[in-house]
Order: C-alpha cells, then sequence, then structure tokens
C-alpha cells in the first residue's frame, strides 16, 4: 500500500507544469527627464516557462522594449527598475553589472533590432564571436573559433571560415543580423530575447531570419521572448501574446486563441488594422484614433480611455483589474469573465 501512495506521489509531481525559467512581477521602469518622470512599463507582471516562446506586442512607446533592457540591466543612465525578475528561480534585477555579466550571454543573450549598433565595427567578427565563449565558457581561442565557425555555418553564413575574419560593414544586413543571433545562441543560453529582430530587413530575409530562429530555439530547447509591433510575426513564432499599452499589460493568452477571439478593444484594433490575404476587404483598413497616452501624465484609469469606442465614465478613473479564465488575461472594465 504504501508503493501504491509512493508512486501516485511521483506521478503527481512529474505531471506538474516545470518551473518557469523567467518570472517578472510588478516590474516599474521610470525615467527621471527634464518634463518630470516617466513611466516607461507599469506593474509588469508574466512568466515565461522553458522552452516557451512569447511574443510582446504594442505601438512605438507601449515599453516594449524597456522590458527587455531593465532584465539584461541596460537601462539608460536616468532609467531605474523597481519590481521581480528571476531567473530560474533567482533574482536578478538590480544586480551590479560584474554580478550581471554572469548571466548575460551565458544563461541569457539578447538580439537587437539594428546589428551595426551592437557590432563592434572596429572589430573582425571572429573576435567578437570567440570573446564569449572564452569569457563565459573558459574556451581557449583555437577552440573558440572552431564553435564560432561552426555556428555560423549553422546560421547559413557561407564560407563561414573564411567570412569569419570579416569586419561588420563586409556584411550585408541580413548576414549581420544572422552573425547577432550566433553571437546570442553561442553559449546554449535558456533565454533569447530578441527585440525588432527583423525590422530593418527586407520580408524575403524577415521570413528567413525568423525561420532560424525558430528552428535554432527549437533545436536548443531556448525559450524566447520577441518584441515587436507585427503581429504577424508573432503569428508565426510565438505560442503566448502579451498585449501592452501604455507600459500596461491589456491582455495575454495563448497565441491562436487571441488572434481568433481578441477580447480587449485594443488588441481588437490592432488585429482589425492588419491586412489579410484571407478576406476580401473593401475600402479602407481600420485605423485607432487618437495617439498614445504621455508617459510623463500616466492616467489613473484605463490608459486606453481615450481612444476606445467602448469607454465607460469609470474608464477614466478607475484602473481596471485584470480578469484571468482558461489561461488568459484581460484589463478591461468592458469585458466580464
Amino acid at each position: 500500500m504504501t508503493d501504491l501512495v509512493f508512486d501516485a506521489a511521483a506521478a503527481a509531481e512529474s505531471a506538474a507544469p516545470p518551473s518557469p525559467i523567467l518570472e517578472i512581477k510588478d516590474l516599474r521602469v521610470q525615467f527621471r527627464t527634464d518634463a518630470g518622470t516617466i513611466t516607461a512599463v507599469d506593474a509588469v507582471s508574466l512568466s515565461l516557462a522553458p522552452g516557451e516562446a512569447i511574443g510582446i506586442v504594442g505601438e512605438s512607446g507601449s515599453g516594449k522594449s524597456q522590458i527587455l533592457m531593465a532584465i539584461m540591466g541596460l537601462l539608460a543612465r536616468n532609467g531605474t527598475a523597481s519590481g521581480s525578475v528571476k531567473l530560474r528561480g533567482q533574482e536578478i534585477l538590480g544586480l551590479r553589472d560584474d554580478a550581471l555579466d554572469r548571466f548575460r550571454g551565458a544563461a541569457m543573450s539578447m538580439i537587437f533590432q539594428d546589428p551595426m549598433t551592437s557590432l563592434n565595427p572596429f572589430l573582425r567578427i571572429s573576435t567578437q564571436l570567440t570573446e564569449v565563449l572564452t569569457k563565459h565558457r573558459g574556451m581557449a581561442k583555437a577552440e573558440a573559433m572552431r564553435h564560432a565557425i561552426t555556428m555560423l555555418e549553422r546560421v547559413s553564413i557561407p564560407d563561414a571560415s573564411r567570412r569569419i575574419r570579416l569586419y561588420p560593414h563586409e556584411f550585408s544586413g541580413g548576414m549581420r543580423q544572422r552573425v547577432m543571433i550566433s553571437m546570442a545562441l553561442l553559449c546554449r543560453p535558456a533565454l533569447l530575447f530578441a527585440d525588432e529582430p527583423t525590422t530593418a530587413l527586407d520580408v524575403t530575409v524577415q521570413a528567413q531570419i525568423l525561420d532560424l530562429i525558430k528552428e535554432l530555439a527549437g533545436t536548443m530547447g531556448t525559450s524566447v521572448v520577441l518584441v515587436t509591433h507585427d503581429l504577424g510575426v508573432v503569428a508565426s513564432l510565438c505560442d503566448r501574446v502579451v498585449v501592452l499599452y501604455g507600459g500596461r499589460i491589456m491582455e495575454s493568452g495563448p497565441a491562436e486563441r487571441i488572434f481568433d477571439s481578441p477580447w480587449h478593444p485594443y488588441t481588437k484594433g490592432l488585429l482589425g488594422s492588419m491586412p489579410r490575404i484571407d478576406e476580401q476587404v473593401h475600402g479602407k483598413l481600420y485605423t485607432i484614433a487618437g495617439q498614445p497616452p504621455s508617459q510623463a501624465r500616466p492616467s489613473p484609469g484605463c490608459p486606453f480611455e481615450p481612444r476606445c469606442e467602448c469607454r465607460q465614465p469609470k474608464c477614466r478613473s478607475i484602473r481596471p483589474e485584470p480578469q484571468s479564465r482558461d489561461g488568459r488575461t484581460v484589463a478591461c472594465h468592458e469585458v466580464r469573465l
């Protein structure tokens, strides 16, 4: 009988969901400016499971990139972050640079929007790639070079053994982005951040880069957080979606269900403004009236209220509390779960 009880407990434990690799609770990012304190991210909470891909979407200025910058410890000097960010259960928010360096590149890496601002133009690609391995993996230079060439080949850089000795300006935009991906994945990080990784690329190269991130993350078991304003990119890569507006989460949940049946008026507006090839569209595309909110004067209520077609009087003064059901969350007075 004891064995049966033990087996049942073991089965229940094995059936439990894996611990989140990333847990963010009440993250707030603020910047001191001449115009006052600007709140770019306001009490954002989310978690990421091992091997999962999450897309954070929203208009420019919604705070998407600042979430990643806060986690990586890369905020501008006038920026501060508060709340909690745990990587594999360990608090990393607010760590000194020397302590955070143990995680950056090894446990978590980032692909930036413009590789030319991230790659050092004065150093050969070989130097920039091997430095990651010698620093975080303790490899000798010859071994690091072999690994770097292998990774460049995995991201489809032709003649990698020769081209690794070139400078960044000698690569095309798409090839530079592939170099950035190879650098981010060299140490097989558990967590990969991608900040608008395809914005500066043409459509054909965009598709290739997205397929590459998806393939490499899948084979390495890496979790992905993708920041973008392009919902089509999210649909092709992500398991879950977080919709951000005015630094706050408006809606989150499984990508397929949100695309099929959005709850929040802002999410509906974003999806409605996308051209679709599977529908006959007549006239103009839907547009969301108005402008994004001023982060220097955050609203005490819903930040989307001035632009919302479903707004109620209380939306201006009362902040909607998040409601959850079936793995989805929404913050809207109009929605009843």
